[in-house]
């Protein structure tokens, strides 16, 4: 079985997530293709090697066509039904709506509202909805079956969004982390972003503070925007194969079984 690990030493966004599995050898230009067909206002996503305090690390931007620039507020079920119409793969289909629905369910929460009427801002202009559904695009190209996390840090502090002057780490993001690990990293911004914590809440199956025993075939590493004093401003993400138990370990159960 093949997974990957998301070591989140400095949180987890969308844009970092996808550089990262990119990073660590996914297929651009498959991703790109398949994202193609998504029916969203034009765009264009730009690929760089940066370094984060001496770990050089991809860069992912999804940069709108500026004829276009005015953001389209998407609702939940218009999200859900271009994903389901565009004709994906279909684990990348479902791993984008789960995603989605992490989302959805947090922000329906937060605002009371029904999940159907959720209003998407940040969340449904084009940039995330393509570090989405890359995300689980990057994951099919790296035939990655089973997603493990490590505690995730969140940031403290304020943020500006479309409600105005909002907590660090935003209600939705609170919200999707609830019955998961944190991790204590006091440093004053957003580390994890909403699609980040999508993204761990939808996707993971286990967490754990250590790399699972695995047979590690591929590392890399997703820059963010920002370059922070305290630590690198990087998402890693380690690919492999779960390690099989050893023969020997086989051979003392069947031989305990038969005394």
């Amino acid at each position: 079985m093949k997974i990957v690990y998301l070591d989140c030493i400095c949180g987890i966004s969308g844009d970092m997530t996808l550089a990262a599995l990119a990073d660590a050898g996914a297929d651009r230009a498959y991703i790109e293709h398949e994202l193609a067909k998504l029916p969203v206002e034009p765009y264009a996503i730009e690929w760089k090697n940066v370094n984060k305090k001496g770990i050089t690390a991809l860069k992912v931007d999804v940069v709108p066509d500026a004829e276009h620039a005015h953001p389209h507020h998407r609702h939940y079920s218009d999200i859900v039904r271009m994903i389901q119409d565009a004709g994906l793969p279909e684990r990348a289909a479902q791993r984008s709506l789960a995603i989605f629905e992490k989302i959805g369910q947090a922000e329906a929460k937060i605002h009371g509202i029904p999940l159907e009427r959720v209003h998407f801002h940040e969340v449904g202009a084009v940039d995330s909805i393509v570090d989405t559904v890359g995300v689980a695009l990057a994951l099919e190209s790296l035939e990655v079956d089973e997603i493990v996390c490590s505690p995730v840090p969140l940031g403290y502090g304020t943020v500006v969004c479309a409600h105005g002057v909002y907590p660090v780490p935003a209600p939705a993001t609170l919200e999707m982390m609830k019955g998961l690990p944190t991790a204590y990293v006091p440093i004053g911004k957003e580390l994890t972003t909403p699609t980040g914590a999508g993204i761990v809440s939808g996707l993971a199956k286990s967490f754990d503070v250590a790399l699972p025993a695995m047979n590690m075939e591929a590392v890399g590493y997703g820059a963010g925007t920002r370059d922070l004093p305290e630590r690198p401003n990087v998402l890693r993400v380690v690919i492999g194969r779960m390690t099989e138990a050893l023969p020997h370990d086989r051979q003392h159960h069947h031989h305990h079984h038969h005394q």
